[in-house]
């Protein structure tokens, strides 16, 4: 008897992966590179693995190509980029870094386009995929417009000679006069040292420089460390090493470029911003209590005296701590809800199975459940055939057990920036609107605050800055709008109007996010819940022209790090972050980036769920210890 073959037939995507994965290692010159789709994500490269979109299960000829696109991406970053050159002549981290990398993947991109014209396709309809949301094709103004993307557009049409997509038409001349103006002659450079990643890095920074994102001592930087690192063996001889590390502290002063920019902060601004790490390093090295010295500035905290860690506010005269009906009328917020509505009838099949999801793990969590073969408690009625058979079996009684569920509070902090503007601030209202029904439902307290700023350009603190007559270093130069939408006592039915405030022309403004967070954490802190969770949702690093062209380019970045750093690791609080097309990853330490706001919901649902699955895990192992320490 022959056994009948086999009908089942593959799925017409599975060709396509099938032929993806070789054609990565290839172009990538990795021949172990793991290549993997997932579903509703953007490309990414982790280690030694690579991640490719998942393409639709029947896909058209466009989803081909951007599959493809994709893929040929990725391959290009690993096949033609070095990490060790990028870590040396990188920026350190903040507005410089991001508009430096996205120039070195338009340098790689077009080096695989030159090459290869199918390849050229297949990234154009990647990048067409890109900015399909539209919303840079009519932009006007400068601060509505990233200008990293702007940069790397500009850079891929000299290199390779195609022009931007016409959904980022806008985005590229709002900035191309200011580029091309003040760094032309350097972007004729770049032109010429495509092919040399390192002289075109350095190109780059010069460009940089003349763009104002960054000063002249950093510009040189990565010149300093070159010339040290010429003057020491390369093959790693230990003569040069010795006798910097005999110099004593002058050498440890001077960390190397690589360890500058490889890290978030170099030692010497991690020293600077952490006054605490010398208490730090005391308590865990071997010098007593009683001797060691009295702590520079004990007990002292970034979120309670941010003068003391170099984060200075000019003036907070003018800030603005605000519930959302204050800032419209009812008739005005009757209108936006029901636009929010309408908008919330598309999004509404798939969040709400996400949120119910969420609900059932909830609830699942919280049911009562018993304790059976006690010695006392009330008599299980399933065990009666123990008295006969075992009368010396005395454990035949019961104990309904307490839910290990705690009380919980969620936070949802919202960018109210103008970069949110359009289809990301109307998911991120749908989102927090549909999760604060949900969560409320499961008895889990739920506030929803945003934050920007009341003017554009600085407001009423820059006028007095001008008035006092433009004093050195003022530090944070704008007015907050610290909005409420929700307080977590207030039920979802009275709040549910003032959510669609978000939707108002005109609200969106700057976003001064290490404040912000500040401000969330101090309400939360002031809560009487066991648990408590903030989740942050942001689009983008902290940007305020005012305060960022009176100090330095990562004054704000700085501070935000500062907080996030304060909060993961010396607070109750339990801090999650979703980026939405920005890298939130290198800031906090729990987060997920996703590339289109339709992303949001599951992102937020599935960072809930695992939050509150760490909890019930742990709950119930301290649960079946306790069993086995009373049965034992």
């Amino acid at each position: 008897m022959t056994t009948p073959p086999n009908k089942r037939r593959d799925a017409p995507s599975e060709p396509l992966k099938r032929v993806l994965a070789p054609t990565v290692r290839a172009i990538a010159g990795e021949a172990e590179l793991e290549v993997a789709f997932a579903p509703g994500k953007s490309g990414e490269v982790t280690g030694g693995s690579i991640q490719i979109p998942e393409p639709p299960r029947a896909p058209s000829p466009r989803d081909v190509a951007i599959v493809r696109g994709w893929a040929d991406s990725l391959a290009l970053s690993i096949g033609c980029h070095d990490a060790k050159v990028h870590r040396r002549v990188c920026p350190a981290p903040g507005p410089a870094r991001a508009v430096f990398e996205a120039a070195e993947q338009a340098r790689v991109e077009a080096l695989g386009a030159n090459r290869m014209p199918g390849m050229a396709k297949n990234l154009t309809a990647r990048l067409e995929q890109h900015y399909a949301h539209g919303r840079f094709q009519h932009v006007s103004d400068r601060a509505d417009a990233p200008l990293e993307d702007a940069l790397a557009l500009i850079l891929r049409e000299r290199l390779t000679g195609l022009p931007p997509p016409p959904t980022a038409k806008g985005l590229v001349d709002v900035w191309r006069g200011v580029i091309e103006a003040r760094g032309g002659k350097l972007l004729k450079r770049l032109d010429a040292t495509s092919e040399n990643q390192e002289q075109f890095g350095r190109q780059l920074r010069d460009l940089l420089k003349v763009l104002e994102m960054m000063d002249q001592a950093e510009a040189e930087e990565p010149e300093q460390s070159e010339d040290e690192s010429q003057d020491g063996p390369s093959d790693g001889g230990n003569e040069d090493t010795d006798q910097t590390q005999d110099d004593g502290s002058e050498g440890k002063d001077q960390p190397s470029e690589e360890e500058q920019s490889d890290g978030d902060l170099s030692e010497s601004e991690e020293s600077a911003e952490s006054p605490d790490s010398d208490s730090d390093d005391l308590d865990e090295g071997e010098v007593d209590e009683e001797d060691a010295p009295a702590p520079w500035r004990p007990n002292l905290s970034v979120l309670d005296a941010p003068e003391a860690f170099g984060y200075k506010v000019f003036t907070r005269t003018h800030d603005e701590e605000i519930a959302a009906e204050q800032l419209s009328t009812p008739e005005e917020l009757e209108r936006l809800r029901s636009f929010l509505d309408k908008e919330l009838k598309a999004l509404a099949a798939v969040v709400s199975r996400l949120a119910n999801k969420l609900q059932r793990r909830l609830l699942a969590q919280q049911n009562r459940g018993w304790d059976f073969d006690l010695d006392e408690g009330v008599l299980d009625a399933a065990r009666l055939t123990r008295i006969i058979t075992d009368p010396m079996h005395a454990l035949s009684f019961k104990r309904e057990r307490d839910t290990d569920f705690r009380d919980t509070v969620v936070t949802l902090l919202l960018d109210n920036s103008g970069s949110m503007r359009g289809r990301p601030i109307m998911v991120a209202a749908c989102c927090a609107d549909i999760l604060a029904r949900t969560l409320e439902r499961c008895g889990v307290k739920v506030e929803i605050l945003g934050f920007t700023t009341r003017a554009w350009k600085g407001g009423q603190s820059r006028e007095e800055w001008l008035a006092a007559g433009k004093p050195p270093s003022p530090g944070r130069l704008n007015d907050l709008r610290h909005i409420i939408y929700k307080t977590a006592d207030a039920p979802w039915r009275r709040s549910k109007n003032a959510l669609a405030l978000m939707m108002r022309e005109g609200l969106l403004k700057e976003n001064i996010d290490g404040e912000a967070l500040t401000w969330a954490h101090s309400r939360l802190i002031a809560r009487p819940e066991q648990r408590r969770i903030l989740m942050m949702i942001s689009d983008g690093a902290p940007v305020d022209d005012s305060t960022l062209s009176v100090n330095s380019g990562h004054y704000l970045e700085m501070h935000l790090r500062q907080v996030i750093h304060e909060i993961e690791n010396r607070s109750p609080v339990e801090l999650i972050a979703i980026g939405i097309g920005h890298d939130v990853t290198r800031y906090y330490r729990r987060a997920v980036t996703i590339t289109d706001a339709s992303e949001l919901a599951g992102a937020m649902t599935e960072k809930l769920v695992e939050l509150f699955e760490d909890e019930t895990a742990g709950t119930k192992e301290g649960a079946h210890q306790r069993q086995r320490r009373k049965v034992h």
